[in-house]
């Protein structure tokens, strides 16, 4: 080995993202000269950005290890044509940008009043879901937050998502035609509404919103009560049904134990079978019968032999039909 050749190694270094992890969206290499002999690293699932000056000179994105000096600086913009020197190393910074679409769960941090004609302070309601975001545009990122930034984290965009979430969902929740009561059948287009507004506030910065969903929307325990009785209510139609609803679930409820209220609700059920059972043979006999059940009169003699009918359907001596 030569005797520069030990210089060589111990100047050269390795650029890589010494501090990867799955919550960091970008985190910058800085403050270092880039020495002759340097190699660049770049795992799966990372872009590597070389800056100089604070401007872009060229964009990795192919994971591997390179050789900065052959490999690299060919592709700069403005430092194609660096040559190192014996004790000279490059100064430039490369931002390490993870590339993979982020999922954030969300909530409100305080209930969001919607104004509603029920109820003249607002309805409180809270809600709760998950968004995705992912960088698009790197020239906005660092302009906007990479340039004053070292590193940032998922927390940091959750943070200013929150900001600006009771806005949205007052805005989107708002509109006219949904109902205040039964929110959860909007939310889809409740989310997608959100979705566009957030994307359009965090495309400034360089992210793009890729979902935003909804999952759940909660009322006062109060307000809810009310939501679950009106519901009941409309699903038995009318109070003899829900009387009818709320006997046969005392007749289960009997059954593991309560016997009383059991044997009320077993009462009660055949005094109303009794009283249709009458009403039935009360029809039964007011029904026409004999000459005035088909709608025709039979003849006072039989047409076949003669024999006196005396209103039957059939003749007692032949057995002709008479009607």
């Amino acid at each position: 080995m030569g005797l520069f050749d030990g210089v060589k190694n111990q100047l050269a270094n390795v650029v890589e993202w010494e501090e990867w992890s799955d919550d960091m969206i970008f985190w910058k290499w800085t403050n270092k000269e880039i020495k002759k002999g340097s190699k660049l690293i770049i795992r799966p699932g990372q872009d590597a950005i070389f800056l100089y000056n604070g401007a872009i000179e060229g964009i990795f994105r192919d994971d591997g290890e390179y050789d900065i000096e052959s490999q690299i600086i060919p592709f700069l913009s403005t430092l194609k044509g660096f040559k190192f020197g014996f004790n000279s190393g490059m100064r430039a910074e490369v931002l390490f940008v993870n590339t993979k679409e982020f999922l954030i769960n969300w909530g409100t941090q305080s209930p969001v009043n919607i104004p509603t004609p029920a109820m003249p302070g607002g309805m409180p309601v809270r809600a709760n879901g998950t968004t995705s975001f992912s960088v698009t545009d790197y020239t906005l990122l660092i302009e906007k937050i990479a340039g004053v930034k070292n590193e940032y984290r998922v927390d940091d965009v959750k943070e200013r998502i929150t900001t600006v979430l009771n806005e949205l969902l007052m805005k989107h929740i708002s509109t006219e035609g949904k109902d205040m009561f039964n929110l959860q059948a909007n939310a889809s287009e409740i989310g997608e509404g959100i979705r566009a507004d957030l994307s359009s506030k965090m495309e400034q910065d360089g992210i793009s919103v890729t979902k935003f969903s909804v999952n759940s929307f909660n009322y006062p325990q109060e307000i809810q009560d009310m939501i679950n009785k009106n519901a009941a209510t409309a699903m038995v139609g009318d109070v003899g049904k829900y009387q009818q609803v709320q006997m046969t679930e005392a007749m289960a409820n009997g059954k593991a134990g309560n016997s009383t209220m059991s044997g009320m609700a077993e009462m009660m059920v055949g005094m109303q079978m009794a009283n249709q059972m009458v009403s039935n043979m009360n029809n039964a006999g007011n029904a026409p019968t004999g000459a005035n059940a088909g709608g025709g009169s039979a003849p006072k003699f039989c047409p076949n032999c003669g024999t006196a009918t005396n209103g039957a359907n059939f003749c007692s001596n032949c057995g002709a039909k008479l009607v």
